[in-house]
């Protein structure tokens, strides 16, 4: 069975009360309570969220060797943080694959979105597919 976290950034704690046209009107515990169920034979997800740059690094940090992959909504970090990018690129040296998920499609957004500091270092990218966006990347693990 595999083990992965699955990483929320900014504001993503705010899922299902912000920017409903945009992120849906679910919250993400809710749908993580889906993933669990559905995923539960193959795969144990544990979540983290946090609001803070450096809370992220640490726990990619702090899942090298406790998980076998990572899924990683940076939220706005995705577009600004070289720090997450290189810790993602410092736990992949380690054997710790990092899946970058969005809920929107970024590249249909704001210019500023289009690019991902987070991509080059990530073994992909999914996007543009809602909540359903984290379903493809924990599959990509399995």
């Amino acid at each position: 069975m595999k083990k992965l976290l699955i990483i929320n950034g900014p504001n993503l704690n705010l899922l299902g009360l912000r920017e409903k046209e945009v992120y849906g009107s679910q919250t993400f515990e809710d749908y993580l309570t889906e993933l669990i169920a559905e995923f539960g034979d193959r795969a144990e997800l544990d979540y983290f969220q946090s609001n803070v740059e450096g809370e992220i690094i640490n726990a990619l940090h702090d899942a090298r060797g406790r998980y076998d992959g990572v899924v990683l909504n940076a939220g706005g970090y995705t577009h600004t943080s070289v720090a997450i990018a290189d810790a993602i690129g410092a736990v992949a040296a380690c054997g710790l694959k990092t899946v970058e998920v969005h809920i929107s499609n970024i590249m249909a957004r704001e210019e500023f979105r289009h690019v991902s500091l987070i991509a080059p270092r990530c073994a992909g990218s999914v996007m543009g597919f809602g909540m359903q966006s984290y379903r493809l990347a924990v599959y990509s693990f399995l």
